[in-house]
């Protein structure tokens, strides 16, 4: 787990370097005391009172200061690298002003930057943030402090189940899911990313350009998000004329992408035409194995990925995929556990995707008037 850190008060990065000023010359032997900066120096350059910098940083503005004055207060504070004492803070409120947050790994960026996004937040409000890779990916997440409840105000959970989260939800804190099922009462609350859209959206992208053999590389994890996807691309062909979808399983790995789109390309009956991939890791080695086996992407199979990680413009074509907005989802989920906290009803927002198209998709060999170049846009 790590604890977003705080900067050094004076600004400094520590054991850097700096220039000797004329004034540290002549304190030679001392060492100067560092400036620390107060409410008064927010409100100041914010053009509010200390009240209202105490009202926004304690999140307790609404109705009382505007929100755009509330937004000059907490960039002000961003800028100044304002702290307030969270200790007094703590003992007044009688809360930690810590949130955990539970993601299955950190295998790639997403959610390092779902991390960020929340992170954000949270120093809007004064509250820290403990990332927790749960050791069993998706599986039961063991409670990381002998006792959460003492530690913790509220706890996130990225792509979790929410039954994995038994342990630290028997500490009876606020629960934030984020990529779960809404129907599932046991969240607080629940964010979303519009994930069948991004699905169908892929889809209806293949169907267009011609393609009709589509195999489905299914990441192999029992998990709310990934049954939702093979839902969504099954009803995205249902009503596609010579429409034939297969599924292939593939652990969330670029070796596991390989060996599950070698194998639906060798498989016996017509290859497909294109492979749709539920991450871009697993379209990554898909594309390995199109290569291996002496084809072209795009040219002879199209190769689709999901959530538009770095990966996906470092493949050669790049790939045409669904990009996430993994910093808004990790704010969106702060924000939703700050309003439980507050005591206010938190929202639940369904987050809009995007479809991203690249080199990796074409018009199939075998499509009637199959006249355009291969690539996106």
């Amino acid at each position: 787990m790590s604890l977003t850190p705080s900067p050094p008060r004076n600004g400094r990065t520590r054991g850097a370097k700096h220039p000797v000023t004329s004034n540290e010359t002549a304190a030679a032997g001392r060492h100067p005391a560092a400036v620390r900066t107060t409410s008064r120096d927010v409100a100041r350059a914010a053009g509010v009172s200390q009240a209202a910098v105490s009202l926004v940083l304690g999140d307790k503005w609404r109705g009382r200061v505007s929100p755009a004055k509330a937004e000059a207060v907490r960039t002000a504070a961003r800028e100044l690298g304002y702290r307030p004492n969270l200790a007094a803070r703590s003992l007044r409120m009688g809360r930690t002003r810590t949130a955990l947050l539970v993601v299955p790994a950190l295998t790639t960026e997403f959610f390092a930057r779902v991390y960020t996004g929340a992170a954000r937040v949270a120093a809007d409000h004064g509250f820290g943030v403990v990332l927790y890779p749960s050791p069993e990916g998706i599986g039961p997440a063991r409670d990381p402090f002998d006792s959460a409840a003492a530690t913790l105000d509220g706890v996130i959970a990225s792509s979790m189940a929410a039954e994995a989260l038994t342990a630290l939800r028997d500490a009876d804190l606020p629960l934030v899911m984020l990529d779960s099922d809404p129907a599932d009462d046991r969240a607080t609350a629940t964010v979303n990313l519009d994930i069948a859209d991004g699905v169908r959206r892929l889809t209806t992208h293949l169907t267009a350009l011609g393609h009709r053999r589509i195999t489905h590389l299914a990441a192999d994890v029992d998990s709310w998000t990934f049954a939702l996807r093979a839902r969504a691309v099954s009803e995205a062909l249902e009503h596609i004329p010579g429409a034939r979808l297969r599924r292939q399983p593939a652990a969330l790995a670029v070796d596991a992408g390989l060996h599950a789109a070698h194998a639906a390309l060798t498989a016996p009956g017509p290859r497909p035409t294109a492979l749709l991939c539920d991450d871009d890791i697993i379209a990554a080695g898909a594309c390995k194995a199109v290569r291996r086996l002496g084809l072209r992407i795009p040219e002879d199979v199209s190769v689709t990925g999901f959530d538009d990680l770095a990966l996906a413009v470092a493949v050669e074509p790049e790939l045409t995929t669904v990009r996430l907005p993994a910093e808004e989802f990790g704010e969106a989920g702060m924000r939703a556990l700050m309003s439980v906290l507050d005591g206010r009803p938190a929202q639940a927002p369904t987050l809009p995707v995007d479809l991203v198209t690249r080199g990796s998709t074409a018009p199939p060999a075998d499509a009637p008037d199959n006249a355009a170049r291969p690539g996106g846009q």
